[in-house]
């Protein structure tokens, strides 16, 4: 199953209040500014900042390729809060 898209709209990242990427087959959200990837259990993103977990170089750069072919979506962030129009 994959996060509604009303929840997209609200997620960001605890530590830097900005965009995550959105992997539904992966069950998960990333970070890419910071590396770091949190787990999506039972359709449950599991969003504290000490359940963070970082990713390596290969991991990232796996993730970063994948979302530049637009197979990630993107939350909003800390835009959604500001009012601001999704990209």
């Amino acid at each position: 199953m994959t996060l509604e898209a009303g929840l997209l709209r609200i997620l960001a990242c605890p530590i830097d209040k900005g965009e995550l990427l959105y992997f539904a087959d992966e069950a998960t959200l990333y970070n890419p500014r910071l590396r770091r990837v949190y787990r999506i259990d039972d359709d449950i993103p599991l969003m504290l900042a000490g359940q963070a977990e970082p990713m390596d170089e290969e991991g990232h750069k796996r993730l970063t390729k994948r979302a530049s072919y637009g197979e990630a979506a993107r939350t909003l962030g800390g835009q959604a809060r500001r009012g601001a129009a999704a990209p």
